[in-house]
């Protein structure tokens, strides 16, 4: 086995292509949390600022309940046609959104037709998202060896952190170039046309993607299926209700962090917007560092352990370390870093942890549904509670953190196992 270890070399570019399309569409949900301070009272009525607000995150919030359709359908789709054609698919529906809201037009010139235009866009990218999830994991899942499940796993959330680090960079370099008017009035369209330029790239290296042997061997079976989703519940129970358990933190953790954080430190602490995207991006980069490292380690460990440590220490110091969102590069950066740092305990063994719980068949929609249902639940309205919540949406999210670290104990120890 340490021989296996030390000589196996890992398909780099086979990883970096399955992951692109999931770093693609987290760096266009990570602009529209970060610029929706900029572009609120463009497509709302500009004479309520904070009501604007709200309905820019209400706008959010909705398109996240169209994940698990999303979700169902291309998953479903993923399992009946190929986990490549999906995820080609989901890559285009992303990035076609993406130029669409850069493109919009605003409320000043079209009235409540720019609100409209800004939530299609958005339940398209939300569809899109709620495939690409569960279609990337079941596809990581599917082609690492058992042994290294863990480290092919890493890649994913590493795609993830460069985009979202990204475009906390291009944040803060348009933050230090434009006056706030600017930003205002054209400089955040700026990031969703890049976006759309991103779609291209990822499509490119999709292209020569070939299928995996678990899909080959098993869509004979999976067409054969009635009610598959009935059927996750009906066989499946246990491995519905632990993929909700954990992920309700794991989206928590994901949305404080990614995207709630940001203008609740600007508008709520009156943090400089500056800082704020500076600390994010120096988080960020701890966050991709880590992921490798620590999806090794699930290797060696296993995975009950790591995910027992992220939920109990999130449990404990989430509350803490709201305090220190206020002003000052220094906090900000503690805040990002700790947070960050602590959540890699789980996004480095994501899809392998999701794609060990269901059997070929109903991998793509297994979680593709639940787990994007979870996230509709309680990451689409993380914005939206911190906005109503204030400091004591920090105690809900540790309340999620006891939550699945009951959860967590109930998980049976994956690693090494061969996928059903």
């Amino acid at each position: 086995m340490a021989v296996a270890e030390v000589t196996h070399r890992l398909p780099v570019r086979k990883l970096v292509a399955a992951s692109i399309g999931n770093a693609i569409e987290w760096y266009d949900w990570g602009i529209y949390a970060a610029f929706s301070i900029y572009f609120a009272t463009q497509i709302f009525p500009s004479a309520n600022e904070a009501a604007a607000l709200v309905n820019t995150f209400a706008t959010y919030a909705l398109a996240f309940f169209f994940r698990p359709l999303g979700g169902y359908l291309l998953g479903r789709f993923a399992d009946l046609r190929g986990r490549r054609t999906a995820m080609l698919l989901t890559i285009a529906l992303m990035s076609g959104g993406s130029v669409a809201i850069g493109l919009l037009p605003t409320f000043s010139q079209v009235g409540w037709l720019a609100p409209v235009l800004l939530l299609l866009a958005r339940i398209a990218q939300g569809m899109a998202l709620g495939g690409e999830v569960s279609n990337a994991s079941a596809y990581l899942g599917e082609v690492a060896p058992k042994e290294h499940r863990g480290r092919y796993s890493s890649f994913f959330y590493v795609s993830t952190g460069v985009a979202v680090l990204f475009a906390s960079l291009l944040g803060f370099g348009l933050a230090r170039t434009l006056d706030k008017a600017a930003m205002a009035e054209y400089g955040w369209r700026i990031p969703f046309l890049i976006g759309g330029v991103l779609g291209l790239v990822g499509l490119w290296l999709r292209r020569a993607l070939e299928e995996t042997e678990q899909f080959e061997q098993n869509k004979a079976k999976a067409r054969q299926l009635k009610n598959p989703l009935m059927m996750t519940l009906r066989e499946h129970p246990k491995a519905v209700g632990r993929l909700v358990g954990f992920t309700l933190l794991s989206t928590l953790c994901f949305y404080t962090f990614f995207s709630a954080l940001t203008p609740f430190a600007v508008k709520t602490r009156h943090a400089n917007d500056v800082d704020v995207f500076l600390a994010l991006s120096i988080g960020t980069v701890v966050f991709i560092a880590l992921q490798y490292p620590m999806g090794l380690l699930a290797d060696r460990i296993g995975r009950r352990p790591q995910l027992l440590v992220w939920s109990a220490t999130t449990a404990l110091l989430i509350v803490p370390l709201s305090s220190l969102v206020k002003p000052g590069l220094g906090n900000l950066v503690v805040v990002f870093c700790v947070g960050l740092g602590l959540y890699t305990a789980m996004t480095s063994v994501a899809p392998a942890l999701m794609s060990e719980l269901f059997p070929t068949e109903l991998r793509g929609l297994g979680i593709g549904a639940w787990y994007n249902l979870t996230v509709a639940l309680f990451g689409g309205t993380a914005p939206l509670v911190i906005q109503w919540l204030g400091t004591s949406f920090f105690w809900y999210v540790a309340a999620g953190a006891v939550i699945a670290f009951l959860v967590i104990l109930t998980l049976p120890e994956t690693k090494g196992a061969e996928l059903t």
